[in-house]
């Protein structure tokens, strides 16, 4: 099997490149040129003699560039196409809305334009968002909810979704969304709130940071595990026929518990580290917003089994681990 990836050097892409592995496929990244070599979530990969350029490789191309993208998918062919590339914070979203939605939206209309013409055209999974509900008309949601978005990247990624089916529908496309919600993992950029909030606590606890600054701790999450997020992904393209899945654990939690656990795991009060700053606020935030995957679990068999409490432990271990080997490193 061989299978393409966009966003392959992201959290999501790079642990689905190591399911995909594991299951003996040949995997091919499509990455931007930029000017750092550094893709530290596919190191170990990229520096194995026995992987890379043999059974992964990286192709340099953009989702605003049709002419290699087409070049690079005529050339490979392959079984299956995993979309997860595009802007994907949802506040920098309202700061960049012109390109959030260029990418995010556009991009995933150019891709399927292309797969359309591949004879056989691949199976497709575009990595949807919580955020195309937005403001929902009902909680839990399900794939039956209707779209709604409140910010730039939630408006983008409905267009997306809502494209996705209209090319399995109307041109027979084997294309489906994976709508997931908030999925977590040491390997989150330092820009979302999880990470902040691990990262702190980790400084904070070998002394190399005082407090933790936020915005609204308020503001509630349907927080799950990335590695769980990706093997759904797959099974998603394992199926008879496509359809739109809910990926969440179903369970929401405030960001003020997920602080209280990150904190607590390493022995430390929170309140007395955390400061409020009104600039972190997002223009608005997101409400009611929790997953119902019934469906998933029914046709995929997919179960998700990590609890916030665990999730934050070891996002707060890898960043205590990560910041000891520097330390070890700058001393040695």
């Amino acid at each position: 099997m061989r299978a393409v990836i966009t966003g392959i050097t992201g959290q999501d892409g790079s642990y689905l490149t190591e399911l995909l592995l594991g299951k003996g496929y040949e995997v091919h990244g499509i990455v931007r040129r930029s000017s750092t070599l550094q893709r530290p979530r596919l190191d170990q990969q990229v520096h194995d003699q026995d992987i890379y350029g043999k059974r992964l490789f990286l192709h340099y191309s953009d989702l605003t560039d049709t002419t290699s993208l087409r070049r690079i998918l005529t050339r490979i062919k392959p079984d299956e196409f995993y979309h997860l590339a595009g802007q994907s914070h949802v506040g920098l979203s309202f700061e960049i809305p012109e390109s959030t939605c260029e990418l995010t939206a556009m991009g995933t209309l150019r891709i399927l334009e292309i797969l359309r013409d591949l004879n056989p055209s691949p199976r497709f999974l575009h990595a949807s968002s919580r955020e195309i509900f937005g403001t929902p008309i009902s909680s839990p949601q399900d794939e039956q909810t209707p779209v709604n978005p409140n910010s730039p990247y939630g408006a983008a990624k409905a267009f997306a979704n809502q494209i996705v089916k209209v090319y399995r529908d109307s041109l027979g496309l084997f294309a489906c969304n994976a709508i997931c919600y908030n999925h977590e993992s040491p390997r989150r950029a330092e820009n979302f709130v999880t990470r902040k909030i691990s990262l702190a606590a980790a400084k904070i606890k070998l002394g190399l940071q005082k407090e933790l600054v936020l915005g609204n701790i308020d503001s509630s999450r349907d927080w799950g595990y990335a590695p769980e997020f990706v093997d759904a992904m797959w099974r998603m393209l394992q199926q008879s026929k496509p359809k739109d899945y809910i990926l969440a654990t179903g369970a929401t939690h405030t960001v003020c518990d997920f602080i209280q656990y990150a904190f607590e795991h390493i022995g430390l009060d929170w309140r007395s580290y955390y400061r409020h700053d009104p600039r972190f606020q997002r223009p608005i935030e997101p409400q009611n917003l929790r997953g119902n995957s019934d469906l998933a679990r029914k046709d995929l068999g997919w179960i998700p089994s990590t609890s916030i409490a665990e999730l934050a432990a070891i996002m707060v271990d890898s960043d205590l681990q990560s910041l000891k080997n520097q330390q070890s490193n700058r001393s040695s």
